[in-house]
């Protein structure tokens, strides 16, 4: 009887704990039921997530599917052969090595960011070629919205014609004017003493090469000289405002394209005391191996032939990004032709041999590291300027270097070195007298 009771007694707990766990399950169940439903964020940028070109070398279309509508502008340029696709802030989400070919009409493509809030597509095309449609479909049936564009080959007179029929003219919101250092350059003070009173300490304006859509030289492995080249710069400015002795003028601090003109224009703008222009050389593939830093100044006739390849290179920048160069402003191109004067010159070459002296003890040097070449960003006649390639990304040990924080550290502070003896006994502390 013992026995049995027990039975009994042990069914009905398990009954009441199976009823008990039908009834929590219920209630929270009818609690996420209940839940008011949570509102989907959409990302800040359109995301563009994978592209295709189809066609051959007399039609071609480019397709880029995004995550939602955008608005498109596009126009051609010659001098190269160029479509350019200019859009909205776009979070490009490729696969590497994504534009490096292309088919049909386009050779090769690049992506990026242009300016804050715009991107820009630009395609190198085998030859003349006209847009015959470029436009956005929206999201329907399962598909996500995709941006097209359709071109056809042409001669250079068709080219020319369509060119004279449509708006060809680039819609870049300059990164400086004439009157003041705007957004595009950014502008660091070491300290709040200087304010409410005329600031006399010199200006240093540090300019990472590249940016936006312009990555510059890569690595096999993927990094960007850009990259390398802002982060460098970011903590050189960190150096030099310890002492409080200067102020700090960036040209970009972020992932931003500067036309090369706008950066000459942003020194000279501040009133620059010196202009240091950072980069990372790569050779091509089949040339050879280099290695080491090389600090560059102003001539009319390159130095040597690798001096003259690499200026060349620089030099096309504006191109890269799709920037019509027949487009220069007249103050850029005065600057162009009337080289640097006599006396900033002087001051450029002696920053020079100051800076290798001071790099060489903390950092590999190239065999010849002061060279000189036609660069058009140290072109400003009243600011001493050079131009640092601090590496070459196509060398495993100089790419080990550049990608390392104490690297960068030993290498700014050099760097900085350099800058306190340049300006000597001219800049007196920013501390208080005694």
């Amino acid at each position: 009887m013992a026995s049995r009771a027990n039975q009994h007694i042990w069914l009905r707990a398990s009954l009441w704990c199976a009823a008990a766990f039908l009834c929590l399950a219920a209630t929270a169940s009818l609690a996420v039921e209940t839940q008011p439903p949570q509102p989907t964020v959409a990302a800040p940028f359109p995301i563009a997530s994978d592209v295709r070109i189809a066609g051959d070398d007399k039609q071609t279309r480019f397709i880029l599917d995004l995550d939602r509508r955008i608005d498109v502008r596009a126009f051609a340029l010659a001098d190269p052969y160029r479509v350019i696709l200019d859009v909205p802030q776009v979070n490009f989400r490729f696969s590497p090595g994504t534009g490096q070919t292309g088919r049909g009409l386009i050779k090769a493509f690049r992506y990026g960011l242009v300016m804050p809030g715009g991107s820009r597509i630009v395609f190198d095309l085998t030859g003349p070629a006209r847009i015959e449609k470029a436009f956005v479909l929206e999201a329907a049936n399962g598909q996500p919205a995709r941006l097209i564009v359709e071109l056809a080959a042409t001669d250079k007179a068709g080219f020319q014609q369509a060119q004279a029929a449509g708006d060809t003219a680039p819609a870049l919101r300059p990164a400086v004017d004439d009157r003041t250092v705007t957004t595009g350059a950014v502008v660091a003070d070491a300290s709040g003493e200087h304010a409410g009173e005329a600031d006399t300490r010199p200006i240093i304006v540090l300019d990472p090469g590249h940016g936006g859509i312009d990555n510059g030289t890569m690595a096999p492995s993927g990094e960007t000289e850009k990259t390398i080249v802002l982060d460098f710069a970011k903590a050189l400015r960190a150096q030099i405002e310890k002492s409080g002795k200067y102020r700090v003028v960036m040209t970009r601090s972020d992932d931003t394209f500067i036309p090369l003109g706008d950066r000459v224009k942003i020194a000279r703008n501040a009133k620059a005391s010196l202009f240091v222009s950072i980069h990372a050389d790569a050779l091509p593939r089949g040339e050879g191996d280099a290695q080491g830093a090389t600090i560059y100044t102003l001539s009319d006739k390159a130095s040597d032939a690798e001096a003259e390849r690499l200026a060349d290179s620089e030099n096309k920048a504006d191109a890269i990004a799709g920037v019509n160069l027949t487009e220069e402003p007249t103050d850029v191109a005065d600057i162009l032709i009337d080289l640097a004067q006599r006396e900033t010159k002087t001051f450029s070459n002696r920053f020079a041999r100051l800076l290798a002296g001071e790099m060489k003890s903390v950092a590999r040097m190239h065999k010849n590291p002061l060279k000189s070449a036609g660069f058009k960003v140290l072109k400003a006649p009243d600011v001493p300027s050079v131009l640092v390639e601090i590496g070459y990304v196509s060398n495993k040990d100089d790419l080990q270097h550049l990608v390392s924080d104490s690297w960068r550290t030993r290498t700014v502070g050099s760097v900085g070195q350099a800058i306190e003896a340049f300006f000597g006994k001219r800049v007196v502390s920013s501390g208080p007298e005694h």
